[in-house]
Parts: structure tokens; C-alpha cells; sequence
């Protein structure tokens, strides 16, 4: 190989690390510069998801830091893993946030977002995903009508706890106009997660803060949607829900 071809293939060989260091210094300098922002829209989107189930309480806390899983098996709805997004004010426990799955809807598992207050009152309740009849049983979501609303306030001592159930089986609160099993269920899941928080308040709160990438992973399984959006929801062509 001559002198000259010889040089040209260092020459070309030169270039293309140069290009190579390049590149990788401005991928690292678009991830650093990046990065924060990325984390921090995470964030923001994460407590926009979970503030209307805060019903308006004041907290200083990290929810993305605060995520913990409760492992089966346990006593709360749903028979797989839960996450808890637990809510401070000045290092002192405001609300539990608990996404639990009703398993017995009319037209498969709902899934629910239920606001607990460190007193034991409800926040607020929020519907994550649910499958249930379109005009009837969907009313269930707050966009659809505000049956939700009858929910904040309330605690197992208001009303008593054997009388969270629809009016119809000798409960106080009411149902969907032609729909039972829907309401039936997520009434059901909402005293259940109440049970669970009267008998492990302390322990939820006590457990320590999760890392960031469990509470990215825990926010992640959980994918947090918007039940109006149609995407979320098959179609039901039943004829009723009683």
C-alpha cells in the first residue's frame, strides 16, 4: 500500500472519530439539558392526574415520590398489586390516594382513583377505566353526571358502615336510573378501601418514599387515562344493568 493511500485511510479514520465524539458530546449535552425538563413535565402531569381526587386539600408534598405498592395478597379491591400516592403538609399525613380495580362491574373490572383524608373521610372518588354500558352505567364518570358527588365527606361512621349500599338494598346512597350493578360495585370498592385504610392508616403512612424510579414505575403500571377518551372504553350492548 502506497504512502499516500495509506495516509488517506488515517486522514478518514481521524474524521470519522472526531464525528463520533461530536455526536455522542451533543447527545449528552441534549440529555442534560433535557432531562429536568422531561422529569419535571412527568411530574406535572402525574398530580394533574391525581389533584381531582384531592378535592381541593392543600399539600406541599412530591407525589411522584411518594408512590408505594401494596403487594397481594391484601384486603383492598382488586386482587393485584396497589399503588398509594400518599399527600403531606409540612411532613405531616393530609390524604391517601388509591387506585383499586372494582372487580364486579356490569361489564368487567372498574378501575377507580379513591381520595381518603388522614381522618378517614372520603376526598374524593375518580373513575380511571371502566367498560360499562354507554348511556347507562358510564354515568359513573363525573363528565356524565355527578352521582360521584355524593361520595366527598363521607367516612364509616357517615353513614354506618352497613349502610354504604344503594338505597335499594337498604342503603343511603342512591343508584344510576336504570343501572344497579355498576353503582353496586363501585360502592362496594370504596367501603372496602375505606376498611383498609381505618386498619393500616399508620402503616401506609410510615413506609418510606419511594425511590424515583419505582414512583415513575408505579405511575407507569397504573397509566392514569382519561375515561372519556372513547379509546378507553369498549362498547357494551346490553340491554340494562339491574
Amino acid at each position: 500500500m502506497s504512502k499516500e493511500r495509506k495516509g488517506s485511510i488515517l486522514a478518514s479514520a481521524a474524521i470519522l472519530a472526531v464525528l463520533a465524539a461530536v455526536c455522542t458530546a451533543l447527545v449528552a449535552w441534549t440529555w442534560r439539558h433535557t432531562a429536568e425538563r422531561i422529569e419535571q413535565n412527568e411530574k406535572d402531569f402525574l398530580e394533574q392526574s391525581l389533584a381531582p381526587a384531592l378535592g381541593g386539600l392543600y399539600y406541599d408534598s412530591d407525589l411522584s415520590k411518594s408512590a408505594i405498592t401494596i403487594e397481594p395478597p391484601h384486603e383492598l379491591p382488586g386482587s393485584g398489586p396497589v399503588t398509594v400516592y400518599r399527600v403531606y403538609r409540612e411532613s405531616q399525613p393530609v390524604a391517601a390516594l388509591f387506585v383499586v380495580t372494582a372487580r364486579d362491574g356490569y361489564s368487567g373490572p372498574i378501575r377507580l382513583l379513591v381520595g381518603i383524608e388522614a381522618d378517614g373521610r372520603i376526598s374524593a372518588v375518580r373513575v380511571l377505566a371502566h367498560q360499562e354500558t354507554p348511556g347507562l352505567g358510564d354515568r359513573i364518570e363525573s363528565s356524565k353526571s355527578d352521582w360521584l358527588e355524593q361520595f366527598p365527606g363521607k367516612s364509616l361512621g357517615n353513614p354506618d358502615r352497613e349502610n354504604w349500599a344503594i338505597r335499594r338494598d337498604g342503603g343511603v346512597f342512591d343508584q344510576l336510573t336504570g343501572a344497579s350493578i355498576t353503582p353496586r360495585a363501585v360502592i362496594k370498592a370504596i367501603r372496602e378501601t375505606l376498611l383498609y385504610f381505618e386498619a393500616h392508616a399508620d402503616e401506609v403512612f410510615a413506609r418510606g418514599d419511594a425511590s424515583d424510579d419505582d414512583a415513575k414505575d408505579a405511575a407507569s403500571d397504573e397509566s392514569i387515562e382519561d375515561p372519556n377518551d372513547d379509546t378507553n372504553d369498549s362498547t357494551n350492548d346490553g340491554d340494562g344493568n339491574d
